[in-house]
């Protein structure tokens, strides 16, 4: 899960210690190289910095399930996204929207500082993702689910009728891995800068505070006054559908084979008999060298293959990536795809021992350490 507070270490999810990156993007700045079409950073900044705008507010408008066709055997995989609007207000006399008038000044400010080519010309459909290649048991625990968690949406459009602006009474320091800053006031309405979905550089406050009655709203469920409301809501009033039909199917432990066990991390595990819950936990060798990186570091591991020789950061050979999180041999602070700067993980799996849940199906990693240890090689 990509929302929600994000994973501990060693917390049995099966999932690498994350943290929690979710949020709505507005505007898709793209690459961050201007030699390759890009916008600075610093241009980013001195258009934000041009422009006001008031605190905007967002509505919970459904989750919805994506991708996928089932055959009646196998289950497919979908990405899970909580779908927002920005409320529209307007003004008196006003023709455009408040929102309206934001983008419209947005993209004047970018195309005054020399935004490039690589940037959107529109806004974003707002949305947060929240897991990707995710696999339902079966067709009835999928129904179940999204009926589930759009209830819970469905309290959420009863708390908040006509929106809220987004924020805490919490203080963060930008860049928020920068041991030197000084923390900021986080506040309510304000905008934010994403090198990448786990790395916020730059935070822009609104043009002005909260009026009262945004205020109430903003803080509402944080002071528990939203508690009665789940009492008063017993029925969905929206259409969640949004995807398509995925068909019927039901994941059959006794159709795996082993070829199965083959890991493909954007697509979710098929799991075998008695095995409850996925793991990422496998043996093998480790690659990694130390990264220049100050966001994310590992030791050398070995000194033998340099990957940067294999790696093309220039995009002169490729085009893009499938995901944000850029070459998995480690990232660039800087790096002008704007993908995800990460430690170098570099590894040959050897063998999947998979979740160390003991309760879901797993070994324990104590009993998997005290086995291997058992283990004779050359």
């Amino acid at each position: 899960w990509l929302v929600g507070g994000g994973y501990n270490t060693f917390d049995n999810s099966g999932k690498m210690p994350y943290i929690d990156s979710s949020h709505t993007e507005l505007l898709r700045i793209g690459s961050i190289d201007p030699e390759y079409g890009g916008t600075t950073i610093d241009q980013v900044y001195a258009a934000l910095k041009s422009i006001d705008f008031p605190p905007l507010k967002v509505f919970p408008e459904y989750v919805k399930g994506g991708g996928g066709d089932g055959d009646g055997e196998a289950v497919p995989s979908m990405d899970v996204t909580f779908i927002v609007s920005i409320v529209e207000e307007y003004n008196e006399d006003d023709s455009m929207s408040e929102y309206e008038n934001f983008l419209y000044d947005l993209f004047t400010a970018m195309d005054d500082v020399g935004g490039g080519p690589c940037m959107d010309d529109h806004d974003t459909d707002p949305h947060v993702s929240m897991a990707r290649g995710l696999k339902f048991k079966s067709s009835y625990h999928e129904e179940q689910y999204f009926q589930t968690v759009n209830m819970e949406v469905a309290v959420w459009q009863a708390i908040y009728p006509k929106g809220v602006a987004i924020g805490s009474t919490d203080y963060a320091v930008f860049p928020i891995n920068d041991s030197h800053g000084s923390k900021e006031a986080v506040g309510y309405g304000a905008l934010f800068f994403f090198f990448d979905r786990a790395n916020i550089t730059e935070l822009f406050p609104p043009s002005r505070d909260l009026y009262e009655n945004e205020l109430y709203y903003a803080e509402l469920f944080a002071q528990g006054k939203a508690n009665n409301v789940y009492n008063q809501v017993d029925e969905i009033d929206f259409d969640y559908g949004g995807s398509k039909d995925s068909g019927n199917y039901e994941h059959n432990p006794y159709n795996w084979r082993s070829e199965m066990s083959e890991h493909d991390a954007t697509d979710g595990w098929d799991l075998p008999p008695n095995c409850k819950q996925e793991g990422e936990a496998f043996l093998g060798i480790p690659l990694s060298r130390k990264s220049a990186s100050i966001l994310q570091g590992t030791p050398t591991f070995q000194e033998q293959f340099n990957f940067e020789y294999l790696l093309d950061r220039n995009f002169t050979y490729i085009k893009k990536f499938g995901t944000n999180h850029g070459w998995l041999v480690g990232e660039q602070i800087g790096n002008g795809a704007g993908s995800i700067v990460d430690k170098d993980t570099a590894h040959i799996p050897l063998f999947y021992l998979g979740t160390t849940n003991v309760d879901m199906g797993g070994m324990s990693l104590s009993s998997i350490i005290k086995i291997t240890k058992q283990v004779d090689f050359g």
